[in-house]
């Protein structure tokens, strides 16, 4: 069986990197849907994901150590991904306290509060905004960061 070359294959992983960050940014900025923390979150493990494969494809040596790291940024996303479903599907009076906007908390927090307030998520996580085919905006999410987990996988042990 003859598969694409390694170095298409991380391109092709670049362009579906594009294309996931490029959906957020229609719905952000067309459809009127504002990113809760958790979604800023994975839209920067996307980002992360595809410039490694863009590297690895430009590059074209190391693939090993390129799929580990397009692997711990997909498995850092799909935790993401994973944390907000959990969060919508808790009930109502259980949900954490809605944060302040983040332009707010980057001029008066750490940056390290920053992003464990982040990873924690809030009320405005466990709103579900939006659905293709009944699945939300993180269900979505984490098959795309499962996808590109397994890629990376398949990458790493590929021979030649």
């Amino acid at each position: 069986m003859n598969l694409a070359s390694r170095r298409s294959l991380f391109f092709l992983a670049f362009i579906a990197c594009a294309v996931m960050l490029g959906a957020g940014f229609y719905l952000q900025y067309v459809i009127g849907l504002e990113p809760c923390p958790l979604c800023i979150l994975q839209r920067i493990f996307f980002a992360g994901a595809g410039l490694f494969a863009l590297i690895a494809g430009l590059h074209g040596r190391g693939p090993r150590v390129y799929s580990v790291l397009i692997l711990l940024c997909s498995l850092a996303g799909a935790g993401t991904a994973g944390r907000q479903i959990w969060l919508q599907t808790l009930p109502p009076d259980q949900l954490p306290a809605c944060l302040p906007p983040l332009e707010y908390m980057m001029e008066s927090m750490p940056y390290a509060d920053i992003l464990w307030t982040m990873f924690h998520g809030s009320a405005d996580c466990a709103e579900v905004t939006w659905t293709l085919f009944s699945l939300s905006i993180p269900e979505w999410s984490l098959l795309a960061f499962i996808a590109f987990s397994l890629f990376a996988i398949f990458q790493f042990f590929r021979r030649g």
